[in-house]
């Protein structure tokens, strides 16, 4: 007679909580204005929990105004890589005073990292993604420790991955929200003219994406804005877009 195995019943596994927030949120918010939104998130679900990062980049002052009117305490996350246009450094200085940001908080990379995985500083010309995320992915992972939510200024019309964004998502044990997630170009472009806002000074020179000043290019008017981004490489994102939790502490995950 064959012997029979007892086998247990399968158990469905338990719903990630961070995923199912940012499925009730995408549920219950989907079609408000994004100013309630970040008023919303900011004073209310995740009040005291929130910040905001930014690259200071091509069309980051939309997202910034809309911040800095909900609440200009909010606190703003500026990644400096070391590898910054000065053109940048200079907008955020601008762009602070101007949008009367009282909560800038400015991410560097682990100096002794850097001299042990980058002493030449050429990283970024041998191992793009390495130098990612030595000088980027890391340093934001750090910088949102208690924190239980961030702002992203990520847009469906930059394409590639981002086509399908949704308003909420779950990054990790955080949730992410793309406050901007379904505005078109045009929409970033006539918001800027209402209110004003000073445009990045690299944008006029044919810079429509920006990153570090060694992996971005100008971009000509028949591509996408981020095709100057990493130019003539598969890669197309620098990775905070594609998980934080490994980096968290100690940034052991690099």
């Amino acid at each position: 007679m064959a012997l029979l195995e007892a086998v247990a019943p399968e158990r469905d596994a338990p719903p990630d909580p961070t995923l199912e927030q940012a499925r009730q949120l995408n549920a219950r918010l989907e079609r408000w204005r994004t100013y309630d939104v970040l008023d919303e998130m900011i004073h209310g679900e995740f009040a005291g929990r929130i910040a905001l990062v930014s690259s200071f980049g091509a069309e980051s002052v939309v997202l910034l105004h809309l911040a800095a009117s909900v609440d200009p305490s909010v606190p703003v996350i500026f990644i400096d890589t070391g590898k910054m246009f000065g053109s940048t450094l200079r907008y955020r200085e601008e762009l602070q005073e101007r949008l009367g940001l009282t909560d800038i908080r400015v991410a560097r990379p682990d100096p002794a990292l850097l001299l042990t995985r980058d002493p030449d500083a050429s990283l970024w010309l041998r191992q793009p993604d390495e130098c990612c995320t030595i000088r980027k992915v890391a340093p934001l992972a750090r910088a949102l420790s208690g924190f239980d939510a961030w702002i992203s200024g990520r847009k469906r019309f930059q394409g590639g991955s981002r086509a399908a964004l949704p308003l909420f998502e779950a990054d990790g044990d955080r949730v992410k929200i793309n406050p901007l997630a379904d505005w078109s170009k045009d929409d970033i472009q006539s918001y800027r003219r209402l209110h004003d806002l000073p445009e990045h000074p690299l944008v006029a020179d044919g810079f429509r994406s920006i990153g570090c000043m060694p992996c971005t290019t100008r971009v000509a008017d028949d591509e996408d804005e981020r095709d100057g981004r990493w130019r003539g490489a598969e890669k197309t994102e620098c990775g905070i877009h594609l998980g934080l939790a490994e980096f968290e502490g100690d940034g052991s995950g690099i």
